[in-house]
């Protein structure tokens, strides 16, 4: 019996020796291999950064200062800089026959006068009635109550001599009238040129919104374009971009600006222009001033203060008044105002074609008495031309 008990307690202990080992061996599985050793690589220098200290300088070779190549002068290094970009400088169109050469713009307000006096005068009995809308006709086309009432009256003498009335002898015959009417004779020379100095001085005046800068910056195309030097003053400091865009057009055709801080002093402005103008040994100088409304007083008055500080350096010779031709009869109230403030020298009449009305040459130089002198005819460059009163009718009466 003890023989058993002994081998029983010889078989556990060997069982739990056995058992011990298994346990040890799975652990010793599981436990992850040691890293291998770290070859041993020479990394190359990294650039320093900020705040790394800089690496200690390798052994180099060095040259002297004879065994260096340099330049023997020959072949100069030039460096090139990139040219400033320039505007282009345009070529103006010639002055010479422009309103011939836009008469066809001009045409399309024949209808409201030039023919619609034809269409009546060709009828073969011309009574009263005929007569009445003649008059309506010409009061229509803004020509104003004094002009129609002389119109009128010459044409029923010469139609009364005249008798027998071809087509031909009426065109004829009312172009005669209609060229007296607007004056044949009347001096329209833009003055630019005074004979004892240099620059002419040129106001341009006129409420906003009748194309006043605009017709500043092609005016100077103009003068270009007969071959003088231009000085654009920018004194319309009040509105917002006119500097900029006077200056845009004066840059087409080479034309200086001078301007001044926006809402500054237009007095200061066009003072310094007429300044420049004569430093710079330009032909003329023109100044845009600001569009006033003509109900302003304290405005009026301030435009009255540019043309007096500009008469300090030298005398304005010429006055020019924008005109929106499609405005007819309001025009004439505001031409009335300004030629109380400054003396209006010339009318530059814009937006003359499409729906404007011929007949406001006619009033406008009647109520002031002074001669148009440049008229717009459109929105191109170029669309400026000196008033011619041949051409002008031969657009109205048509062929």
């Amino acid at each position: 019996m003890d023989i058993v008990i002994l081998a029983v307690v010889i078989a556990v202990v060997v069982l739990g020796a056995l058992g011990g080992l298994i346990v040890g061996s799975r652990r010793k599985k599981q436990l992850p291999p040691p890293p291998p050793a770290a070859p041993d690589i020479t990394a190359p220098p990294a650039e320093p950064h900020v705040g790394d200290e800089a690496e200690t300088p390798r052994e180099e070779p060095r040259r002297t200062i004879e065994e260096v190549d340099l330049p023997d002068g020959s072949a100069p290094v030039v460096v090139e800089e990139p040219p400033a970009e320039a505007p282009e400088i345009e070529i103006p169109e010639p002055t010479e026959g422009r309103l011939v050469r836009l008469r066809a713009r001009l045409s399309r307000s024949q209808n409201a006068l030039g023919k619609g006096l034809l269409t009546l005068l060709s009828r073969e009995h011309l009574d009263e009635d005929t007569w009445e809308e003649i008059e309506d006709t010409l009061l229509t086309a803004d020509v104003g109550v004094q002009p129609t009432q002389e119109l009128v009256e010459r044409l029923r003498e010469r139609v009364k001599v005249l008798g027998t009335r071809t087509p031909d002898e009426l065109r004829t015959l009312l172009r005669e009238e209609l060229v007296t009417l607007v004056g044949r004779d009347m001096d329209r020379t833009v003055r630019t040129e005074p004979e004892d100095r240099k620059p002419g001085i040129v106001l341009v005046v006129g409420v906003n919104g009748t194309g006043k800068t605009t017709t500043t910056g092609k005016l100077a195309r103009v003068l270009v374009a007969d071959g003088q030097s231009v000085v654009l003053g920018a004194a319309d400091t009040f509105r917002a971009a006119a500097a900029d865009q006077l200056q845009t057009w004066g840059e087409r055709v080479g034309a200086y600006t001078v301007r001044g801080p926006e809402g500054g002093d237009p007095a200061s402005v066009a003072f310094d222009a007429v300044k420049e103008g004569k430093e710079m040994g330009a032909n003329v100088v023109l100044i845009d001033t600001a569009g006033r409304l003509h109900t302003k007083t304290g405005l009026m008055d301030e435009l009255g203060k540019v043309k007096r500080v500009v008469e300090k350096q030298a005398p304005v010779d010429e006055v020019l008044l924008v005109l929106d031709a499609t405005t007819g009869q309001n025009g004439l109230v505001q031409a009335r105002v300004f030629a109380e403030v400054v003396d209006i020298t010339g009318i530059v009449l814009t937006k003359l074609d499409g729906t404007a009305k011929g007949g406001i040459v006619v009033a406008v130089q009647r109520e002031l008495g002074v001669p148009v002198k440049l008229v717009g005819l459109g929105e191109g460059a170029d669309d400026l031309a000196p008033f011619e009163p041949e051409a002008f009718v031969d657009a109205l009466i048509g062929e």
